[in-house]
């Protein structure tokens, strides 16, 4: 009888252990869900942004139709893109070469550097691509969190029968020294 006590305490050392790995890694999935959306809102914040900036500076440019084209090409293919963290690194890139190149036809022309509009806009990108990094660094670190729950042991069996896949860190592409530089504003 004493056996049978010993087996089903036990057992539900084990159910209980096995129920909180499961939560805890449920949890940390969430959080990597959640930061994932925050970037998401500022990224759509940035890509709401551009058009107005772009319409600025077309008043001021307009023989320069192929670098602001650019920069809306780059922003709808930045919205449309709903993949992996990775593809979503890969077309913010792209993005980000193009509003450096708009940022750098704005410097040819004077008027409208000191145009207060186009100021405005500039701040505003500024701080949005400042909560942006703020949100690549929480969903990184939530990244971070989950991945090394599930590579734990031992939490790594537990992941593995339920299924819980390793997230994807939001990274700059290695190979583009230019898309670790933050975009320039300031005139």
């Amino acid at each position: 009888m004493e056996l049978i006590y010993a087996l089903l305490g036990i057992g539900v050392v084990v159910a209980a252990y096995v129920i909180l790995v499961h939560n805890g890694l449920v949890s940390l999935r969430q959080r990597v869900s959640e930061a994932w959306s925050d970037i998401e809102v500022q990224m759509k914040r940035r890509y709401d942004l551009i058009p107005n900036l772009v319409e600025t500076v077309k008043g001021y440019a307009t023989h320069e139709r192929e670098t602001l084209d650019a920069v809306i090409e780059r922003r709808n293919e930045a919205m449309a893109n709903h993949g992996s963290a990775e593809a979503q690194a890969r077309t913010e890139n792209m993005m980000t070469s193009a509003l450096r190149s708009l940022f750098a036809l704005a410097e040819a022309y004077p008027d409208l550097k000191a145009n207060q509009n186009f100021a405005e806009l500039q701040d505003a990108l500024s701080q949005i691509e400042a909560q942006i990094q703020s949100a690549r660094r929480y969903y990184n670190g939530s990244v971070r969190d989950l991945n090394t729950k599930i590579e734990q042991f031992p939490s790594n069996i537990v992941a593995n029968f339920f299924r819980f896949a390793k997230a994807t860190f939001f990274e700059l592409d290695e190979d583009d020294a230019a898309a670790r530089q933050a975009v320039k504003v300031q005139f």
